[in-house]
């Protein structure tokens, strides 16, 4: 099933990309970090779609060049690996760029996209307008619900300590006002989600 969310530019895109997503839930990570950038841009329309969408459609295929055994010694509070980041990074520029020469997008400036996907993760400020909402709709989804029973479930932490970690650790570095918006908005939402069932029951008899 095609999603309905991608523009029809990028399709050709997602469809090469699918075969290099299907780790640590890189597909459905994917989607919903594209649905993020729509958001973004949508608020930001200065800044180039044409390069924010692919470039976060391609951002992670570089992580199937990694052994799944050593994932999560590369990311959280405490990794081990912070090497693996980079090379997932250099991964994805290769992989990448073969999709983008394959399919030769209109209007794409595939050096743009590539040069976003090689610093996406180890550099924290943005080089651009367009990386700075690429790296928002990246972090942005470990806000929402998907992110959030993800996480906890590479580190065994249950959500409540994962959303106090989201908010501690990860928060303070988003790089635009939307997307720090975005994610107290999903904070507040996921807090509410979890206090919702001791309330009902709370309130149950009255």
């Amino acid at each position: 099933m095609t999603p309905s969310t991608l523009m029809p530019l990028d399709l050709p895109l997602w469809r090469d990309a699918r075969a290099f997503l299907d780790v640590r839930s890189n597909d459905v990570h994917t989607l919903i970090s594209y649905g993020i950038a729509k958001a973004l841009l949508a608020e930001h329309p200065e800044v180039s779609e044409s390069i924010v969408l692919p470039a976060i459609l391609l951002h992670d295929v570089g992580w199937k060049r990694i052994d799944p055994a050593l994932m999560a010694d590369a990311v959280g509070p405490n990794p081990t690996r912070k090497e693996l980041v980079r090379e997932h990074e250099i991964h994805g520029v290769e992989i990448a760029g073969e999709i983008l020469r394959r399919h030769r997008p209109e209007g794409v400036d595939a050096d743009a996209v590539l040069a976003i996907i090689d610093r996406h993760d180890t550099l924290k400020e943005a080089s651009s307008p367009e990386d700075a909402l690429v790296k928002d709709a990246d972090k942005g989804w470990r806000f929402t619900p998907h992110g959030i029973a993800t996480i906890g479930g590479w580190f065994d932490t249950p959500a409540h300590e994962t959303i106090d970690m989201l908010e501690d650790f990860v928060l303070p570095q988003f790089l635009t006002d939307t997307g720090r918006v975005m994610a107290r908005g999903y904070l507040a939402a996921a807090r509410a989600t979890l206090e919702a069932p001791d309330y009902l029951k709370e309130t149950a008899h009255v």
